[in-house]
């Protein structure tokens, strides 16, 4: 088939922000940064972990050079893959939905600002790493959404047009990369209420009951 489904991995694939968040904060308090659940939602979201560790650091007039941030990105990815190996909860009917597409022909890729080991490990994990020909990671691109230039990648090596993709999103940054890509996006209600995502083609509340034939496709 040549049609393809560019998916966003935190809060629409693996139901992680808890686990990021957390790490961020633990990570964060090391540096002597206080960060609440709150400002994490509000302010932090969509962002790589170069950038949210870049945005505490710079706000705090803390030293952020380049071995700082590794350091700190290092620090919070010990203690995220450690919480997930604890407990993983999967977006409800993400696989159901994964593997359906997958029988169906759709060509699947994974568009995201974590780093490829989380990607690797959740994917692995839940069973799911061969369903993805593509996977375009933070190490992948020097920016994060919602500078599109992630989906343009995965789009180019898929070598499809923008009309054949559709893109699955959460945050508010992946929606505006979307827009900037050209390519539709279906949205999903688990880290923004659907009222707050209604500029996006669909908003469904997870991906219970979907399937990929229901995706907002232009061809």
């Amino acid at each position: 088939m040549d049609r393809a489904i560019l998916f966003d991995f935190n809060g629409v694939i693996v139901d992680d922000e808890p686990q990021h968040c957390d790490a961020l904060i633990a990570t964060l308090a090391e540096y002597g940064f206080r960060l609440s659940r709150d400002d994490y939602y509000r302010d932090y979201l969509g962002f790589d972990d170069r950038e949210c560790f870049r945005f505490a650091f710079e706000g705090s007039r803390l030293r952020a050079d380049d071995g700082v941030l590794d350091h700190a990105i290092e620090r919070k990815a010990t203690l995220y893959e450690k919480a997930i190996r604890q407990s993983m909860t999967l977006v409800p009917g993400s696989t159901d939905f994964i593997r359906d597409a997958s029988r169906k022909g759709y060509r699947l890729a994974v568009v995201s600002g974590a780093l490829r080991r989380e990607i690797e490990l959740v994917l692995s994990l839940a069973g799911l790493r061969d369903l993805f020909g593509v996977v375009i990671a933070s190490e992948d691109v020097n920016a994060c959404k919602p500078d599109p230039q992630g989906y343009e990648r995965a789009r180019e090596t898929l070598e499809l047009p923008c009309e054949r993709c559709v893109i699955i999103e959460d945050s508010l940054p992946g929606l505006g990369a979307a827009r900037r890509a050209g390519i539709r996006c279906a949205m999903v209600a688990t880290s923004h209420s659907a009222t707050d995502l209604r500029a996006a083609d669909m908003v469904w509340q997870d991906l219970r009951g979907h399937t990929a034939d229901e995706l907002p496709w232009s061809a």
